[in-house]
């Protein structure tokens, strides 16, 4: 056998399938996410890996990149083996990752901003259902004594609910009213429960909370959380056909599963692009509250 086709398996490499420096990093991310690649172990060599996998150095060498541009692996260069970055976890979820779903990356990143002495969260969305699950863990290790912020300025800004929604929105438009109230009661219940467990914690932990809400006059196309002053988390709603029951009924509905929206992470100072994002999301997000948007409350 010729030694440039042998594999470290002693498998034949011309017999196997052509794989491509995306598919090399998708089982090397696997690797580290698993915890079989530990935080801090060198990486085997770029020699040995495109013998695993049956490439050319070349590809390995852009897998390598591709991981570390998502802050998996430092030190990745032509010489030495590549390490795994001291906290991979941190990468999979914080500026600079792969985008992931709402409820896999917000808790994460809102626990981190818990950590600052004074915690500053701004978020325009549809409901609050994301933010007010996000808040449970960074809520649970004050309670464990894990987390201690001296003070919490929260702002949120949701629709108003004298509006005519963009969506949800029913196939059949003689639902609209029924919908609406079903909308504007999620609105009400999420938004109560997360200023309820916010400023709980005077009196628990003696914290300076203040929750504020505002109305907007219009249906957001995208939710955006601003995590103190220094991280921006952006996601699209994006629109599906789909049925709910709602008062014993099933309706069909054009709406957004805002939980399961790709959350797009940006931090101030990782690079031009990033801080400019983050940035004119603020300036974004003052604008709306200062002018436009309105008292809001938690009435039908």
């Amino acid at each position: 056998m010729d030694p440039k086709h042998a594999s470290v398996n002693g498998r034949d490499r011309s017999q196997r399938p052509q794989k491509s420096h995306r598919d090399v990093a998708d089982a090397l991310r696997a690797r580290i996410r698993s915890g079989e690649l530990r935080p801090g172990q060198r990486m085997p060599t770029q020699a040995r890996l495109a013998d695993e996998f049956g490439v050319e150095r070349g590809a390995v060498r852009q897998a390598l990149r591709i991981l570390q541009s998502e802050r998996l692996l430092t030190n990745v260069s032509k010489g030495s083996p590549a390490t795994v970055a001291l906290d991979p976890g941190r990468a999979l979820t914080g500026p600079g990752a792969p985008p992931q779903p709402t409820m896999v990356a917000l808790a994460p990143r809102i626990a981190e901003a818990f950590a600052a002495p004074h915690v500053e969260i701004d978020a325009l969305c549809l409901t609050s259902i994301s933010l007010t699950l996000a808040i449970g863990e960074p809520l649970r290790r004050i309670h464990a004594g894990e987390l201690n912020p001296a003070k919490v300025d929260v702002r949120v800004l949701l629709p108003s609910r004298k509006i005519d929604l963009a969506f949800p929105a029913p196939v059949d438009v003689t639902a609209a009213g029924r919908l609406r109230r079903h909308w504007l009661a999620q609105r009400n219940a999420q938004g109560q429960v997360l200023r309820h467990n916010l400023l709980a914690l005077r009196s628990t932990h003696g914290i300076d909370v203040r929750v504020t809400f505002r109305a907007l006059p219009f249906t957001p196309p995208v939710k955006l959380y601003l995590l103190n002053g220094a991280e921006a988390l952006f996601a699209y709603y994006t629109l599906t056909r789909r049925e709910e029951e709602i008062d014993h009924e099933h309706l069909e509905m054009y709406d957004a599963e805002g939980t399961q929206s790709m959350l797009f992470a940006f931090e101030q100072g990782a690079a031009l692009r990033d801080t400019t994002f983050v940035e004119q999301s603020h300036l974004w997000f003052n604008a709306l509250w200062e002018t436009i948007s309105s008292e809001l409350l938690f009435t039908s």
